[in-house]
């Protein structure tokens, strides 16, 4: 798999409330992509965009961003994993090029929930998510993580070093959302109310407004549009639905445990110890422990002190989310995925600036996505990218 890479990124800055539609800032990221790249418009015939809760349940959204973009693929695909869409969306790419339906792929996501909101969460059973029922994500993760703590020991200040790492990454980062770049202490962190227990308002993401791209081609095709630096789609797997044959599943057992050893087995890794750089989806900050956990880098219940006993900083052993992830950069939508890419490979590419990491040789993205009842999260995927020198 080592032959298709990611070959060139680029995102625009995240903020709330900016009045723009998923298609005008689609629009920016991509004009962006190609300043910075050379590559003419007609190279791309290959193109994956995420669908956007701004853009509701528009079944020919991919349609319509083809024709805004202004782009004829060959390939296309709409990503409807919810935050798994952009991981899904490389790995899809990656398998498009390859079996050569097109040859040099977009994936691009967009959206703007800060600005026009049109989710629905309802699926087959309204009654339990609308128009009250568990009040959204955050009344589904709050229930995820009371399970945890009854099940495990939950400390309180491991959330809270998740969240000021995060936070200290996307104060260096100057497309992070500017209400999120204040400093945050451990102090604040804890006097930040409760908005669905035990999670408070500093575990969760901001609603924002923003747009990510990155292009997938093979070394032949990237040498001739003379670009020359690699994020190889090393590994990936991905699951949907983990235990859906269960009638009461375990929520606190995720799809992670099992695509988590098959993307590092793919990548030629012996296993989590090997990974540089950990970029995981982060719509809250329960979900990065629980990630650790059933990814494997530490004991299911020895999330907490995992945490507090590394450093995660991106000078540390395992550096996290160095832009800032979604919980301090923002999340631009279902277009959030992207932001966790983009970063991966900034960092893979030496273009981080004052938070690169030392010895970028390989990173894992993951992505969560689509909120049941009753159960974790749906979709799990895992992406092991690695750089030239890997």
């Amino acid at each position: 798999m080592r032959e298709v890479a990611i070959v060139a990124y680029a995102e625009t800055p995240i903020d709330v409330k900016t009045g723009r539609s998923a298609y005008d800032l689609a629009g920016e990221a991509f004009a962006a992509l190609l300043a910075s790249t050379g590559v003419p418009k007609a190279e791309i015939d290959g193109l994956h965009v995420v669908l956007p809760v701004s853009e509701g349940q528009n079944p020919f959204f991919a349609v319509y961003m083809a024709d805004a973009l202004g782009l004829s693929p060959t390939w296309l695909q709409l990503g409807a994993l919810g935050g798994a869409s952009a991981v899904g969306g490389v790995a899809r790419a990656a398998s498009a090029v390859r079996e050569g339906r097109c040859s040099v792929a977009l994936v691009i996501g967009a959206d703007a929930p800060s600005t026009v909101w049109r989710a629905n969460y309802g699926a087959y059973q309204p009654e339990f998510q609308s128009p009250t029922g568990i009040g959204g994500p955050p009344g589904m993760f709050g229930l995820l993580s009371s399970r945890y703590r009854a099940q495990y020991e939950l400390d309180e200040d491991a959330l809270a070093t998740i969240a000021i790492t995060q936070r200290e990454h996307a104060l260096l980062n100057d497309n992070a959302c500017p209400k999120l770049r204040k400093p945050l202490t451990r102090e604040e962190y804890h006097a930040s109310r409760a908005i669905a227990d035990p999670l408070r308002m500093l575990d969760s993401v901001m609603f924002c407004d923003g747009a990510n791209a990155v292009l997938v081609t093979t070394d032949e095709h990237a040498d001739r549009l003379g670009l020359h630096k690699r994020a190889y789609v090393a590994g990936y797997a991905e699951i949907t639905n983990f235990q859906g044959d269960e009638a009461l599943p375990d929520v606190t057992q995720t799809g992670f445990s099992i695509v988590a050893p098959r993307a590092l087995a793919e990548a030629g890794m012996l296993g989590p110890a090997e990974v540089r750089m950990f970029h995981p989806y982060d719509d809250f900050t329960i979900a990065v422990l629980m990630q650790l956990e059933q990814i494997g880098f530490c004991a299911p219940g020895e999330g907490s002190r995992f945490v507090l006993e590394t450093d995660l900083s991106y000078r540390g052993a395992l550096p996290l989310n160095t832009g800032g992830g979604q919980i301090s950069a923002g999340q631009p939508g279902l277009a959030s995925g992207g932001v966790n890419v983009v970063e991966a490979v900034r960092q893979l590419f030496g273009e981080a600036g004052p938070r690169q990491v030392d010895d970028p040789r390989n990173a894992m993205v993951t992505g969560l996505g689509v909120i049941p009842y009753g159960r974790n999260w749906s979709v799990s995927n895992v992406l092991v990218l690695q750089g030239a020198r890997a």
